[in-house]
């Protein structure tokens, strides 16, 4: 006989998606068991059920691992059902372990959440004879749905990542499936089981056969409903951007106030700087920076009642800092080696050295357009160059701190006095005067129009969702 390819096995499900059924079927395999909902926070198995291969519902809690592997050690082929709000210790585990298979069971949402209205409403969650069934109508509340939607999709996306991060497969089974014996004999193969059923396990009856105009008290309020949700994500804002970690070596500590800065380049990184220092009366020199996590840790518990901020820019005015900034020169504080590309490659109308009398705004406006539009092309993933932290989106910069820590306060550039001076105060500080923060400005107003701001717009559509930006000017 071949040895099984999977030491245990795993069926993702959620409540009334046929999981019981499913688990009905798996068990009537030769040498497979399926021990319910064995990390149900609220009971081990099944309810009134004490154990699972001798380990407790308490020997659980303490230690999930002792569990899992209890049910891989088990003869033959072991597995449990799992849903979205079991235990996340042992779906890290289980999702981390490609000798456990993966069974991924679904059926149309509305479906499952008029079918869960109706057992909470009857109290009947399985059924084993049709003379015994209780029918009902539910009313459909488009709240409730769509949270419900939503903790289903985000569980679906999480186990779809987490496996192609570690290379594994799952075997999909929608709930249609189920009444047929081929594929289940076809998820034994797969399972590397050599046993095969002749014939489904027909103890279980399905419920609520009727369409959902039957089921649903409110149906027409339904339909509108369902009709609002957008199911194809059409207004989703695509994202290719490379995921960002939390940069801490770039954060900055006042010399002496419990004060962090977590700076975004192509921000108004320095005038925050100046005023993070003479804060406490000092020079940038003296801010500490070059942080690890373990020695950021450190100094959070060295400074008790600190808080953290980061300031964001309009995305107009940071895209020409970074521009003016790192692409324009042509000496070292640029990239020279991204500005060569550009030239050679994208035709940017960039000087051939730092920009000298003939440089004007028409040339300026003719460079920064240039620039824009291989933003457009980098942000979207369509080039070879990298995407800089001077010009990714403030948004994705943003979620790669909260890799680490979220920033108390997020100000914003065109406020930056009020909120420096309103953070000052939560420390008990008098705040001083920020400088100017945006030496381009007045070059950028030269050149601005409706059709930068449209180009910027294209660019960094989703930070113009994400945090509401207006026009520039």
């Amino acid at each position: 006989m071949n040895m099984p390819d999977f030491d245990s096995f795993v069926v993702f499900a959620e409540m009334r998606t046929g999981s019981n059924f499913l688990e009905a079927n798996l068990n009537a395999f030769d040498g497979v068991a399926c021990h319910g909902e064995a990390f149900n926070p609220h009971f081990i198995g099944y309810p009134n059920r004490d154990e699972i291969l001798g380990i407790t519902q308490a020997e659980r809690e303490a230690d999930p691992a002792r569990l899992l592997a209890a049910i891989r050690d088990a003869k033959g082929l072991n597995g449990f059902r799992f849903f979205n709000d079991h235990d996340p210790r042992a779906l890290d585990m289980v999702l981390a372990d490609p000798r456990c298979a993966k069974i991924v069971l679904i059926r149309n949402p509305v479906e499952s959440y008029v079918s869960w209205k109706i057992a909470q409403a009857t109290g009947q969650w399985k059924l084993t004879n049709v003379k015994h069934a209780r029918s009902g109508k539910v009313p459909f509340d488009a709240a409730e749905f769509e949270t419900h939607l939503e903790a289903l999709q985000r569980f679906q996306v999480t186990l779809l990542n987490r496996m192609q991060r570690s290379g594994q497969t799952a075997f999909y089974v929608a709930y249609e499936d189920l009444q047929d014996v081929d594929v289940m004999n076809g998820l034994a193969a797969w399972l590397g089981v050599p046993a095969r059923i002749e014939g489904l396990d027909r103890k279980l009856k399905k419920q609520n056969p009727e369409p959902l105009s039957a089921k649903v008290t409110n149906f027409d309020e339904m339909e509108a409903a369902l009709a609002r949700l957008d199911r194809f994500d059409l207004s989703r804002t695509p994202n290719f951007e490379p995921r960002r970690g939390a940069a801490v070596p770039s954060y900055a500590a006042a010399p002496e106030s419990p004060l962090l800065f977590l700076p975004i380049k192509g921000g108004p990184e320095r005038a925050v700087k100046h005023w993070l220092a003479a804060l406490d009366g000092a020079e940038p020199q003296a801010l500490r920076g070059g942080f690890t996590q373990k020695s950021l840790r450190q100094w959070k518990r060295a400074h008790p009642g600190h808080r953290t901020f980061t300031v964001l820019r309009h995305p107009v005015a940071r895209a020409h800092a970074a521009f003016c900034a790192r692409i324009l020169p042509a000496g070292p504080k640029g990239f020279p080696e991204i500005r060569k590309t550009l030239r050679q490659v994208f035709k940017v109308p960039l000087p051939g050295q730092n920009p000298g009398p003939d440089y004007d705004a028409a040339a300026h406006r003719a460079a920064f357009t240039g620039f824009l539009t291989f933003l457009k092309a980098n942000l979207g993933g369509q080039t070879s160059v990298r995407v800089d932290a001077h010009w990714a989106s403030q948004a994705e910069i943003l979620q790669g701190m909260a890799g680490f820590a979220l920033p108390d306060m997020i100000l914003r550039e065109d406020s930056l006095a009020p909120g420096l001076a309103q953070l000052a105060a939560q420390i008990g500080r008098e705040a001083p005067e920020p400088g100017d923060s945006d030496r381009e400005a007045a070059r950028l107003a030269s050149i601005y129009d409706g059709e930068i701001e449209a180009m910027v717009r294209d660019v960094y559509q989703r930070d113009y969702m994400t945090f509401g930006f207006a026009n520039w000017r």
